[in-house]
């Protein structure tokens, strides 16, 4: 693994249920691990017009892929507890690759969060 090319600072936040006052379930986000990635994807996807028309607007639809280096919070992670903030945007998790479960790095293959 080329260390180099962690070159974007990534935030992994971790999902929470919080009851309020009224008894009401809410998912609640909260800071996890913050590292440095390889983010692969964001700049090809968008010039090949990765893009869907959904109830008359436009929305960005493509993947990327962050990889990281491994280690044991990284390795904790999963699609359906964590998403990652990367400049400013949200991006669920899809899949967890372990890459051969080496020991070496994590990738994670994610989608642009619509809000």
């Amino acid at each position: 693994m080329n260390i180099a090319r962690l070159n974007e600072s990534i935030l992994i936040q971790k999902t929470e249920t919080v009851v309020d006052r009224y008894g009401n379930h809410k998912p609640d986000w909260t800071d996890y691990f913050a590292c440095h990635a390889s983010v692969t994807g964001a700049a090809s996807s968008a010039q090949n017009g990765a893009q869907q028309v959904i109830a008359g607007q436009t929305v960005d639809i493509s993947d990327v892929a962050f990889t990281v280096r491994w280690c044991q919070k990284t390795a904790t992670v999963n699609n359906t507890e964590y998403r990652i903030l990367f400049c400013g945007d949200y991006y669920d998790i899809l899949a967890v690759d372990h890459m051969n479960f080496q020991r070496k790095c994590v990738k994670y293959r994610c989608r642009k969060v619509r809000r």
